[in-house]
């Protein structure tokens, strides 16, 4: 795969809700990749001045989507799935805890042709990562036990951000939840599909609560739910359901 040389063939779906520290920062280190043909910044009803600094964004790779009113990450993801572009689609945070020099290596097996959705861990690879939360890792490294259970897949970081596909895989999956419940609902899905998953190690520069983190222990608690709603078993059983009706 090395022999690939970069170009312009990714679209970055950027969802984003009150990250004025941050955001800005983001969006230029995403604008330096080689392979990135658009940027594409859901903001999902931001309070705090946000939006302000997405107005002034110039780049024509930008493209800036409003949200009426704060949806949820999964209610933005939807939104910039579907405006979606080129060959392939990546998940960005605008938090700045995902490096965006990690699209290289995650992006190679695609372009390869040996996969449809790559997954970056957090957790193979030896790549650098900022230690905060002990109970998060364990909470992170349970529920991608429990969704591999569910999936028979053998993921190390389910609950990453970033997750990239192939434009047709993820415009193809029809997406229910509008909260944190997106992750594991897309992997279930991804399992149901059948499609090629690859995994790679990425860096990962974890915030703390007081730095602006949001994910908490009810998304957990929706997270399992999830994981047994879109398994590969369930969805086979709303699809000989729905056969019958």
């Amino acid at each position: 795969m090395n022999e690939i040389s970069p170009y312009r063939c990714l679209s970055v779906v950027m969802p984003c809700y009150n990250e004025l520290e941050t955001v800005e920062e983001c969006v230029a280190a995403v604008l330096e990749s080689p392979w990135v043909q658009e940027l594409i910044i859901v903001d999902d009803g931001s309070t705090d001045g946000t939006r302000d600094i997405l107005a002034k964004m110039t780049d024509p790779r930008v493209r800036v989507i409003l949200q009426p009113q704060n949806g949820g990450k999964g209610s933005a993801l939807k939104t910039g799935f579907q405006a979606a572009s080129a060959d392939y689609v990546i998940v960005q945070d605008a938090d700045l805890e995902y490096e965006p020099t990690d699209y290289d290596k995650i992006i190679r097996p695609l372009v390869a042709g040996k996969a449809d959705v790559v997954f970056g861990s957090r957790f193979a690879g030896g790549e650098p990562h900022r230690v905060v939360y002990f109970w998060h890792m364990v909470g992170n490294k349970f529920l991608t036990l429990l969704s591999n259970m569910f999936t028979n897949l053998n993921l190390t970081d389910m609950e990453t951000c970033y997750k990239c596909f192939r434009r047709e895989v993820i415009q193809s999956i029809d997406l229910k939840e509008n909260r944190f419940g997106i992750e594991p609902e897309l992997t279930g899905k991804v399992a149901s599909g059948r499609w090629r998953v690859y995994e790679v190690g990425i860096a990962y520069d974890g915030r703390t609560y007081e730095e602006g983190k949001k994910i908490g222990w009810k998304d957990g608690v929706r997270a399992i739910v999830c994981i047994v709603k879109y398994s590969p078993l369930f969805e086979r059983r709303r699809a000989r359901k729905a056969a019958k009706n």
